[in-house]
């Protein structure tokens, strides 16, 4: 299941937004440092570099240590949006973060969560296929998290879309009983929705021969509510819904590349529906 809706402006000031993406001011006043995504005041994330060359990224910080729930829409995502408008979750979300264009997507995702190094990792995987190893480390990039795999199709013969949904912190931290109870409910029939920031990186490496050359679109849904049922539907083997807030001027992709994003998602569905 896809619903989008239309670009739409969103946000608050920056100095008022509890979220932030910025980018690292160098000391000896050369070109931007690292991209970042932060979160009251502190670096949670470094993102994939501006050349758009480098390895798509997301990588956890030690600051990164608060999520975004908020208690006013609680009740409203128990269950399942119809619409991504439904209930002003994205008006009640859309006041912690900062002012830009936002395309909100409804999707239904059937996440997996994956270990960084053990088996379904594409720092590991897919990732090293194609860049091969840190020159200097030897070893794959790593995130520093868990996290979840959840959609990838091919976007046309030299481009593929991987879909990852990031925890602000990571499972360990949930609580059980709050799992549980999730587990529970979707074990019968509720489909709860979680709530999601969003960027997409285009990347693809500048020269070389690596052994699987393609440009890897990273779709990157960083948790602001659903920790517990994201943790839930992989424990569970069952899908949640997921509201995606995929904020258009901050990642490493055109805006016509972002505006396909409901199409592909849209064709699954079709492939789906038909068995073909």
């Amino acid at each position: 299941m896809i619903k989008s809706g239309e670009p739409r402006r969103l946000g608050v000031p920056a100095p008022k937004a509890r979220l932030l993406f910025e980018a690292e001011q160098r000391e000896n006043g050369g070109g931007p440092g690292r991209r970042l995504l932060v979160v009251d005041g502190e670096p949670a994330f470094a993102l994939s570099f501006w050349c758009g060359t480098c390895q798509f990224l997301f990588r956890r910080l030690e600051t990164a240590r608060q999520t975004l729930s908020l208690e006013s829409v609680q009740e409203r995502l128990t269950g399942t949006l119809a619409d991504p408008d439904d209930g002003g979750v994205i008006d009640a979300f859309g006041a912690l973060l900062p002012e830009g264009e936002y395309l909100p997507i409804l999707l239904r995702v059937e996440p997996r969560l994956i270990i960084p190094g053990q088996e379904g990792d594409y720092f590991s995987n897919e990732q090293v296929a194609t860049w091969g190893l840190d020159p200097f480390w030897g070893l794959p990039e790593y995130p520093h998290t868990p996290y979840y795999r959840s959609f990838e199709t091919a976007v046309d013969a030299s481009a593929h879309l991987y879909e990852f949904v990031v925890p602000m912190v990571p499972p360990t931290w949930n609580a059980r009983e709050r799992v549980e109870e999730y587990v529970e409910l979707m074990g019968r029939g509720t489909v709860p929705t979680a709530v999601a920031v969003s960027t997409l990186d285009v990347c693809e490496p500048a020269s070389g021969q690596p052994d699987d050359h393609y440009r890897h679109w990273g779709l990157t849904h960083f948790l602001l509510d659903g920790h517990h049922k994201l943790e839930a539907a992989a424990t569970a083997d069952r899908p949640v819904q997921l509201l995606s807030l995929l904020a258009l001027g901050e990642g490493l992709a055109a805006s016509e590349d972002c505006a396909r994003l409901p199409a592909l998602r849209a064709q699954l569905r079709s492939v789906r529906a038909t068995g073909t």
